[in-house]
């Protein structure tokens, strides 16, 4: 870094560090952001760097003195400033902060294959642990239920503010979650998947029962003469899996499980998600060549059972293979329950990941990999105005978010 860049950055988290952020009235009005270092999502750092965003979108970006803010705007000054975070797999907002059974709503143990269950009927929002990963800089989830069971319900993607799940939904149903795991028992009827062998037979059986059933549907929408079958929101949901409008979200750590996923998209022809992948590095050339990308572990998470081969490194050899991938806070069962992606990826960027591939991970790459980068990921023109701000660098355990910008409203900054 240069003496004058370090000067003005310097200059700019005092400044910051001075006075709180002044929140912006409504999503609709404009606001400027400027930056010692301004990262848009991909390449080098904009020395220098604002952003104005306007009506909540981004319509001019590059160094601040090129930027024409017009009089009067607030400008929100920082360090550094970043494309908002994106957690690609997360249970918050049905993992709630109580933790008491009514604010649990990532699993239902009642049975176990539930693809109808949709994420969008029981994320809040407006739950604490929501609040906490917003003021972090998380301005993006990909939520809903948690690995577990065969076929644990839907996810959706969400904002991290909005006073309803229907306000805060950018993809209401975005994927449907598996886990290929040690075989476990479910519900009072005693559903007992003794073999993996048993969980993969059943998950495909389900899959074919769904095809026949969107065909009949279809036929009957051609042929008045056919009858449709009786609606059925468990094969429906699978129906639009092997549409592609789903996506496949398979939480596999083992070789052999990942291997049995690829199968399963191969057979199918299925949009397949990768969640988990704990033995990933032994399946590199693969996974490369299925297209398939890597919703990876967390770094932190505790390395036993499926996790014994869990490596700090996975991301790094990721990169180096050519394989997408983003950063996921993940679920386990033990409080607090939800993970920081900031901090994963900070892990990793300490274990041979690229520091700005790390960063990339967190923002472009993982709108990328959830097909959400029209909207979210990059500082671009057009694109939502999602910022998080920080008195410093972001992989630095001294560092604070001072702010989150959400189409461009001020929806967290720091108290000091």
């Amino acid at each position: 870094m240069t003496r004058p860049l370090l000067m003005i950055l310097t200059a700019l988290s005092m400044a910051t560090a001075a006075a709180a952020l002044e929140p912006s009235p409504t999503t609709g009005g404009t606001l400027a952001v400027r930056a010692a270092l301004l990262h848009i999502g991909h390449g080098e750092p904009i020395a220098d760097g604002g952003v104005l965003i306007e009506n909540g979108r981004i319509t001019q970006v590059g160094p601040f003195a090129t930027l024409a803010v017009p009089q009067g705007v607030n400008v929100l000054q920082a360090a550094v400033v970043t494309p908002g975070l994106i957690d690609a797999r997360a249970t918050a907002g049905l993992t709630g902060m109580l933790n008491i059974p009514h604010d649990q709503d990532m699993l239902d143990h009642t049975t176990a294959m539930q693809p109808e269950l949709r994420a969008l009927d029981a994320y809040n929002p407006q739950d604490e642990l929501v609040a906490w990963l917003r003021s972090l800089g998380v301005t993006t989830l990909h939520t809903g239920f948690a690995p577990g069971p065969p076929l644990s319900g839907q996810t959706m993607i969400v904002k991290t503010t909005g006073a309803t799940a229907d306000l805060a939904a950018l993809v209401p149903a975005a994927a449907v979650a598996v886990t290929l795991s040690p075989p476990r028992g479910f519900g009072g009827a005693g559903e007992l998947f003794t073999t993996r062998a048993k969980t993969v037979a059943v998950l495909r059986q389900d899959l074919i029962r769904a095809r026949e059933y969107r065909d009949k549907t279809a036929a009957a929408g051609r042929d008045r003469k056919a009858t449709a079958p009786d609606r059925d929101l468990h094969l429906e949901a699978l129906a639009r899996v092997l549409d592609g409008e789903l996506a496949l979200l398979v939480t596999a750590h083992r070789v052999r499980d990942i291997a049995g996923a690829l199968r399963l998209q191969k057979e199918f022809k299925l949009r397949l998600w990768l969640d988990g992948a704990a033995e990933a590095h032994q399946l590199l050339p693969e996974l490369k060549a299925a297209g398939v990308p890597v919703l990876l572990h967390p770094a932190m998470a505790r390395p036993t059972g499926e996790l014994e081969n869990a490596a700090y490194s996975t991301a790094g050899s990721l990169q180096a293979a050519g394989v997408p991938f983003a950063f996921t806070s993940g679920y386990e069962s033990y409080v607090p329950k939800v993970r920081v992606v900031l901090f994963e990826a900070a892990v990793a960027a300490g274990h041979g990941l690229d520091r700005l591939a790390a960063l990339e991970a967190l923002t472009l790459g993982a709108a990328r990999v959830l097909g959400i980068d029209r909207r979210v990921g990059s500082l671009e023109k057009g694109k939502d105005g999602d910022l998080a701000l920080f008195d410093g660098d972001p992989f630095e355990y001294t560092t604070h978010c001072l702010g989150t910008v959400i189409e461009g409203r001020v929806v967290s900054e720091i108290v000091r």
